[in-house]
């Protein structure tokens, strides 16, 4: 049976630095040598599935909450849009992360699918990644390769891989979101997944939000939240 919330918190990569305190392990040697950036089971400080799309630029959510963290950035700004006031841009304080708001807690919600919440978040961010074309077939052999060797289990494993193969289709994405704070958390995790100067990427992002019905005030805080959270890499 899928536990959403530890599905998330590898796929973001969270946990993966205290795995990582010993000597890598043979595959995950192996994979170092094919050029993938730390296996999953503990490779690389502060590497996920999510590294391996975007190429490091998740930033430091992983490394100060993963899941728990997304939902305390998306909580604050959806915050931050109710109120009219700009949102804090450090990263948030255990304290803040744990007063988050329970219908951002992505692993205690469920989509419109009647799935756990968290897994739309992982297509989100898969579709995101991949919406400009650049996760080729050799690097989607290389996830794949990596995915297999992350201690996962069969289920969680199929829940990557079809979102791999699947295509980044916006409607689709958006459809799982079941509330206005669903909404606001899966454009803010396709955000974390995205290069928004790439043109492919950025029509991405707009199609989610138009299809998301994302008011535009919110879309900006949540950009202030994905920005800060990528700050420093």
């Amino acid at each position: 049976m899928i536990d959403p919330k530890t599905l998330l918190d590898r796929f973001l990569g969270a946990g993966t630095a205290e795995r990582a305190a010993g000597a890598l392990s043979s595959a995950d040697q192996k994979l170092s040598g094919m050029g993938v950036p730390g296996g999953l089971a503990g490779a690389a400080a502060g590497a996920g599935i999510l590294a391996l799309l975007v190429g490091g630029k998740a930033g430091k959510i992983a490394r100060y909450g993963g899941a728990a963290a997304l939902g305390a950035l998306a909580y604050r700004a959806w915050q931050s849009w109710q109120q009219g006031q700009a949102a804090p841009t450090a990263p948030p304080a255990p304290g803040e992360i744990a007063a988050t708001d329970a219908r951002f807690l992505p692993h205690a919600t469920t989509g419109a699918d009647g799935q756990p919440f968290a897994l739309a978040l992982i297509r989100g961010m898969i579709g995101a990644a991949k919406a400009d074309g650049h996760v080729d077939a050799e690097e989607s052999r290389r996830i794949f390769d990596a995915v297999e060797r992350s201690g996962l289990g069969p289920e969680e494993k199929a829940v990557i891989f079809q979102a791999m193969n699947a295509p980044s289709d916006p409607e689709a994405i958006a459809a799982a979101a079941s509330t206005p704070e669903q909404a606001a958390e899966l454009w803010l995790a396709a955000r974390l997944a995205a290069t928004p100067d790439h043109p492919a990427e950025r029509a991405y992002l707009d199609a989610l939000a138009h299809r998301l019905k994302l008011d535009p005030g919110l879309r900006a805080a949540l950009e202030s939240q994905a920005a800060a959270a990528q700050a420093g890499g």
